[in-house]
């Protein structure tokens, strides 16, 4: 998950608060924070004509920042030769569509959040949650709430997770999904005085649950959206930089390659959309387009029609497979031919030492992406030595502060390294 060249502390499951640090760290290690500017928001990303006929786009930045000794705004521009679009993707939270949802959050506000807001489990002492979703956050957020909330703490899910055995852990019980949130009279116990709402939540299979008798809190664990507020599609021929279509889901503006560049706009790219390898894919995608940009690099990108072709199959697969534009799992060896493209388009530094070279996939980062993971996966299985394994067909899940240099490292007894039976690869988005 971390950079190449500097580890995180505390191993690969590190504490909520390391990254930012390490992140502030290594920033200014590399003195690089000299040539930041914090605290400012972009308010407007427009193309500009090239400087010269034929040449290639230019971008005017409408910026905005707080001054807080006079507190007022200050608003400025500034122009730019290309811009890297890497302002992140889990800000706007997505809370999917249910019949009678608006109403109920309207009718009992701070009844319905979204785990964006969730920072610690003592919030839900003693209350009576649903948690909807079992993915990343779903998972975490209700084993923590075991811990406070009143029992047992409700898990409505699609799907079995990668983690869920044949029954729930103690302390939680799994429903299916919600079909519906009601609103209705309930009649007031004191004579002559009027009647209240309440609530109840009625779930695919026709139980339900009602509010304040069975539930008091229902938390959202059901991801985020893209958003990109500061690009408006009628400053770019009504082209948005986003698809949100049912069964899209993908970067747009015109045409997106190697989930990376824009085919329409050959000075502006992404850098981590794919859900893959976080910070170390991040540095693959920044070193690719600064080589590219800087006409140094290795090869140049396929002509526009190569990539729309390339854009058009991807989105086909998507579909076929039933899974985002953006997933790139590393099973199968996608997430490899992925980088092997960012790696190929960067090739070399100069012979002086200037420019970054894409990092290796060391056979000690590939062992931990197959092995290292942060739950155990029950009920996969006895035996096994699938590709993914070690020798003796088991891998590692940990809770202590590092992951094994070396396979041979890990024992059935390590300490509190626990071994668990896999008979295949595990997907890169168990491990992060």
């Amino acid at each position: 998950m971390c950079f190449s060249d500097a580890r995180f502390a505390y191993g690969p499951f590190a504490p909520h608060y390391v990254p930012r640090q390490y992140i502030e760290n290594y920033v200014t290690h590399h003195k690089v924070d000299e040539d930041l500017v914090l605290d400012t928001t972009v308010e407007d990303l427009a193309e500009l004509p090239p400087r010269v006929p034929g040449g290639p786009g230019r971008w005017k930045v409408v910026l905005r920042k707080y001054d807080r000794a006079r507190h007022i705004d200050l608003w400025w521009e500034e122009e730019f030769d290309a811009v890297v679009l890497a302002n992140g993707h889990y800000a706007v939270p997505f809370v999917p569509e249910v019949k009678g949802l608006k109403a109920f959050i309207e009718a009992f506000p701070d009844r319905v959040v979204h785990s964006k807001h969730y920072r610690t489990p003592l919030v839900y002492a003693s209350k009576r949650v649903v948690v909807v979703g079992n993915s990343a956050s779903g998972h975490d957020v209700t084993a923590e709430l075991v811990s406070t909330a009143h029992l047992p703490v409700y898990q409505s899910r699609r799907s079995p997770s990668r983690w869920d055995g044949d029954k729930p852990p103690p302390g939680i019980a799994w429903k299916p999904v919600i079909r519906e949130f009601q609103i209705h009279a309930s009649p007031n116990p004191n004579p002559g005085s009027s009647s209240h709402p309440s609530g109840r939540i009625v779930f695919d299979d026709d139980t339900y649950l009602d509010l304040d008798t069975d539930v008091d809190v229902v938390l959202y664990c059901t991801g985020y959206k893209p958003s990109f507020p500061f690009w408006e599609p009628s400053r770019h021929s009504g082209r948005a930089l986003w698809d949100y279509a049912p069964g899209a889901d993908r970067l747009a503006g015109g045409g997106s390659y190697w989930h990376t560049f824009f085919t329409q706009y050959p000075t502006l790219a992404a850098v981590g959309v794919p859900r893959t390898l976080t910070f170390r894919s991040f540095e693959y995608q920044g070193v690719a387009v600064a080589r590219l940009w800087a006409g140094r690099a290795a090869r140049p990108l396929p002509p526009a029609a190569e990539q729309r072709t390339w854009e058009r199959e991807r989105a086909a697969r998507a579909r076929r497979e039933g899974r985002r534009f953006h997933d790139v799992p590393w099973e199968g060896g996608e997430a490899r031919e992925w980088l092997r493209g960012l790696f190929d388009l960067a090739g070399l530094g100069t012979l002086d030492g200037d420019g970054r070279v894409p990092p290796v996939l060391t056979r000690e980062l590939v062992w931990a992406l197959e092995n290292v993971r942060k739950y155990p996966e029950p009920g996969r299985g006895e035996g096994g030595g699938g590709d993914g394994a070690d020798e003796s067909g088991l891998e590692a899940t940990s809770r202590s502060i590092a992951a094994p240099a070396r396979p041979e490292a890990v024992e059935e007894d390590a300490g509190e390294w626990v071994m668990v039976h896999r008979p295949y690869k595990m997907d890169l988005l168990g491990f992060i």
